[in-house]
């Protein structure tokens, strides 16, 4: 059984921070690329930021400078600290974990609301 759990996320004004996680269990953690995406209401989902297995990083442009995604394999959680909010980054967040041809898994999402 994989499960993929988000949380932290909720409603904070522009400028604030926030830090969502996400939990797993049922995965060797090491091994899979992890990410966050987000769905705001009518568009399309976006990927937000990636971590490999290596721990390799990458942002989206419209997040870079304000958003770090890390992770702790001892915990086998990651992680997604949110600075200087935005209203537009209001959407509901993903957690997503993949291995390459063989495995892609999400979690339930969790709501972020930035009040302007």
């Amino acid at each position: 059984q994989v499960q993929l759990v988000e949380s932290g996320g909720g409603l904070v004004q522009s400028g604030e921070s926030l830090r969502l996680s996400c939990a797993t269990s049922g995965i060797i953690f090491g091994l899979f690329t992890m990410s966050w995406y987000r769905q705001a209401p009518g568009k399309q989902r976006e990927l937000v930021a990636v971590i490999t297995s290596g721990g390799s990083t990458n942002t989206a442009d419209s997040v870079k400078g304000r958003f770090t995604i890390s992770r702790d394999n001892a915990k086998n959680t990651m992680y997604l600290q949110m600075n200087n909010l935005k209203f537009e980054d209001t959407a509901v967040y993903y957690c997503n974990a993949r291995r390459e041809g063989s495995s892609n898994y999400w979690g339930q999402g969790t709501q972020v609301t930035i009040s302007s």
